[in-house]
C-alpha cells in the first residue's frame, strides 16, 4: 500500500530538481501524476523513466505564469486520470543578491509572475477539480525566506512570504469544500536552484555556517514532507507550515 494510492497529483516545475524528487516519491507511493515545467527535454526524460519503474505519470508543458496552461493542466489530470486530489506549487525562480535598488522593475514583475501570480493561477484552476473529487490537498512551496527576512534576497523574499499568506487565506476560504492548504519551508536544498552556491566551495562552508545541522537538504527531505501534506496522514492540517530547514530557523 503506498501512501498515495488513489490519488492524483499536479507538481508544477517538476522536470528537475526539487520537483523531479516529488514526481519520483509520489509515483513511487502510489499516485498517478501529471507533473509541468518549461523544460520540455528534461520533462520527458524523467516521464519516460518513472514509466519504466510501471509508474503512471504524465508530463506537458506548463508555464505557470500562464493561464491556459495551467487550465489544460488541470483538463488533463481528469482527462486521463479521471480526477484531481493534490496540488503542488512547486516552481519557483530568484534574482540572486542584488540590493532594493538594483532590481529592474521588470525582473522583479518576472519573478512575482512565476512565484506568486504561478501559486494563484494553480490554486484558482484546481480548486473546482479538487470540488469535483469531493476535496484535496494544495501544497504550496515557500521557504524559509516566507519566515524570516533575508536581507540579501529582497524579491525572493517578497515573493514567498506573499506564498506563506496566500497559503493561510486559502485554507480558510476552503475548508468547508474538504480541501485543505499548507506551505513547506525549505531551507538550502542541494538542487540546481542553488548551482552557484554548490559551485563555489568558500561560499558553500560559509552558507552552512548559519545551518545548525551543518549540511544542505537533500531534495527527498524536502519530498517527504511534502508528500506527508498531500496524504490522508496530516488530514487535521491546514492553513500550517511544515519548516524543513535544518534548524536555520530557530535561530
Amino acid at each position: 500500500m503506498g501512501r498515495l494510492d488513489g490519488k492524483v497529483a499536479i507538481i508544477s516545475g517538476g522536470a528537475r530538481g526539487q520537483g523531479a524528487a516529488e514526481v519520483r516519491l509520489f509515483a513511487s507511493e502510489g499516485a498517478r501524476v501529471c507533473f509541468g515545467d518549461i523544460l520540455d527535454d528534461e520533462g520527458m526524460k524523467l516521464e519516460a523513466e518513472v514509466r519504466e519503474l510501471g509508474c503512471e505519470v504524465t508530463y506537458a508543458h506548463l508555464d505557470v505564469t500562464q493561464e491556459q496552461d495551467w487550465q489544460e493542466m488541470v483538463q488533463l489530470a481528469e482527462s486521463t486520470y479521471g480526477r484531481l486530489d493534490v496540488l503542488v506549487n512547486n516552481a519557483g525562480i530568484t534574482l540572486g543578491t542584488l540590493g532594493i535598488d538594483e532590481i529592474p522593475l521588470e525582473e522583479w514583475q518576472r519573478l512575482m509572475d512565476i512565484n506568486v501570480n504561478g501559486v494563484f493561477l494553480g490554486t484558482k484552476h484546481a480548486i473546482p477539480a479538487m470540488r469535483r473529487s469531493s476535496g484535496g490537498s494544495i501544497v504550496n512551496i515557500s521557504s524559509t525566506a516566507g519566515i524570516v527576512g533575508i536581507g540579501r534576497s529582497s524579491a525572493y523574499t517578497a515573493s514567498k512570504g506573499a506564498v506563506r499568506l496566500f497559503t493561510k487565506a486559502t485554507a480558510l476560504q476552503h475548508a468547508n469544500d474538504n480541501i485543505r492548504c499548507n506551505s513547506v519551508h525549505p531551507g538550502p536544498v542541494a538542487t540546481p536552484f542553488l548551482q552557484e552556491l554548490l559551485d563555489n566551495p568558500d561560499k558553500l562552508q560559509e552558507r552552512l555556517t548559519r545551518v545548525p545541522l551543518g549540511r544542505l537538504a537533500t531534495p527527498d527531505d524536502v519530498a517527504y514532507g511534502v508528500l506527508f501534506l498531500a496524504s490522508d496522514e496530516s488530514s487535521y492540517m491546514t492553513g500550517s507550515e511544515l519548516v524543513i530547514d535544518g534548524g536555520t530557523t530557530a535561530e
